[in-house]
């Protein structure tokens, strides 16, 4: 089974942005080394605990420090952007590194309020406009139907991806030929009956294309389940913080989460928020997301793996490798 990861590029409360950063290269160069099959960084604007504004920036820093690894954007927040442009960027990259990129195309705002009105006048009216928006990118990322050419051409084409955590997401995947990656580390939905659904429904866009499914899992391995357990402290409690408001000073370290978690009552919170993720030891990871894997039908695996120190992301991601890459 293919393995891949998602990156929010957190800031730990000893990091800096530019240590963050640093960071998510480091990451997709181990990601390489061990095997993974793409590596996918996420945007957000105006958000203090993570780094990555601009995932178009960081992919030509990544890309060039590493050799073969798919990388791509988890995902390109479509209603901020002209699709023209957002081809034009792409097709670059695709040109820099051939057969390497993925475009993950979402709606979200990645950010508050204030960010989406600082980034475009009308964001809601172009999240409405979403349809049209995508429709008119596939043109020029197929460079078909159109007048104008989103140059550099490269020879290979970057992949379209539709990101979502929804029925709708998946059933517009379905409608315009696109890979689709599920996000069920972010929502309460059933994802085995959407992506079920967008199988039954998918219309291919080019002769011979099929449906092809991303489940992104929020994971955390340790060689114990209770160092495991100790470990996701870490991002369960920046979680919690982020949807209080509190997140400002990034991802706390074990320490810290326990000296949080002593003044916080609300048990229910922890607790739902942990059902969205897998903890444990590789053994206990593998037979989770196996059984989540045959459950969905899920192509591809893409792991989300959030800690304070980089030393146990690492150690997460490599003995999550060891149990199913071979």
């Amino acid at each position: 089974m293919k393995l891949s990861i998602l990156d929010q590029s957190p800031i730990s409360t000893n990091q800096t942005a530019n240590e963050a950063l640093q960071e998510s290269m480091n990451l997709a160069r181990i990601a390489e080394t061990l095997g993974y099959s793409r590596y996918w960084i996420a945007e957000h604007h105006a958000m203090p605990g993570l780094a990555c504004s601009a995932p178009e920036v960081m992919l030509g820093f990544i890309g060039a420090n590493t050799k073969h690894i798919r990388i791509g954007s988890g995902a390109v927040l479509l209603p901020y952007y002209k699709p023209y442009k957002v081809a034009e960027t792409y097709h670059m990259l695709s040109t820099l590194f051939p057969n390497r990129i993925d475009v993950g195309i979402g709606r979200a705002p990645g950010g508050p309020a204030e960010a989406s009105n600082a980034l475009s006048d009308n964001y809601l009216q172009h999240v409405y406009k979403m349809p049209d928006l995508v429709n008119e990118l596939i043109k020029y990322i197929d460079n078909e139907g159109t007048v104008l050419e989103a140059a550099p051409l490269p020879q290979i084409s970057p992949d379209l991806w539709m990101l979502g955590t929804s029925r709708k997401s998946g059933n517009f995947a379905a409608e315009n030929g696109l890979a689709y990656s599920f996000g069920q580390f972010m929502s309460d939905e059933n994802g085995a009956e959407i992506v079920q659904q967008y199988r039954q429904s998918f219309q291919p866009r080019k002769k011979g294309q099929k449906p092809y499914v991303i489940m992104a899992l929020s994971v955390i391995c340790a060689e114990t389940t209770q160092q495991a357990e100790e470990i996701a402290l870490s991002s369960i409690v920046w979680k919690l913080q982020n949807e209080s408001m509190e997140g400002n000073k990034g991802v706390p370290s074990v320490d810290e989460a326990k000296k949080i978690l002593l003044n916080l009552r609300n048990q229910k919170s922890i607790e739902r928020i942990k059902k969205k993720m897998i903890i444990g030891t590789p053994e206990e990871v593998k037979s989770k997301i196996l059984e989540i894997q045959s459950h969905v039908l899920a192509d591809e695996i893409m792991i989300v793996t959030i800690t304070y120190s980089s030393k146990d992301k690492h150690q997460s991601y490599r003995l999550i490798a060891e149990q199913f890459i071979k």
